[in-house]
């Protein structure tokens, strides 16, 4: 079974590690201690936690109603404005995504550096990749 440490649970949870390590203080994360006293979160409480806070912020209505299901809150930071075409890059959490969309869509949506926004990325097709 794979295990984590809170660095690594914090940057797959989208948080900091102190905010895992308050977690599992209060309980809310089940850890273990290895051999050399580091806390470790086992891959299914993690992944299981990871649930619990997806439907946390949904109850909270911190999640908009979309078809879409993968959605990458983020910050702008970068646009490239051509004649009709742009190009928005958003950073969210450790993704970089990229959009191109038209120039009209980023001035009716006001995107530039620094405005929040959320990419939403809908597929016919999904590639995972075991780490």
């Amino acid at each position: 079974m794979r295990s984590y440490t809170t660095q690594q649970a914090a940057r797959l949870l989208g948080v900091s590690a102190d905010t895992v390590r308050r977690w599992a203080d209060a309980g809310r994360l089940p850890t273990r201690r290895d051999e050399t006293g580091r806390r470790l979160v086992d891959g299914p409480d993690l992944a299981a936690f990871a649930v619990e806070l997806a439907q946390q912020a949904d109850e909270a209505g911190d999640v908009p109603y979309t078809s879409a299901r993968n959605a990458f809150a983020g910050i702008v930071t970068a646009v490239k404005l051509g004649d009709v075409a742009a190009q928005v890059e958003i950073q969210a959490g450790p993704h970089r995504l990229v959009s191109l969309l038209t120039r009209e869509a980023v001035e009716e949506l006001g995107l530039e550096v620094g405005v929040e926004a959320v990419a939403r990325v809908k597929s016919t097709s999904v590639l995972v990749d075991r780490v």
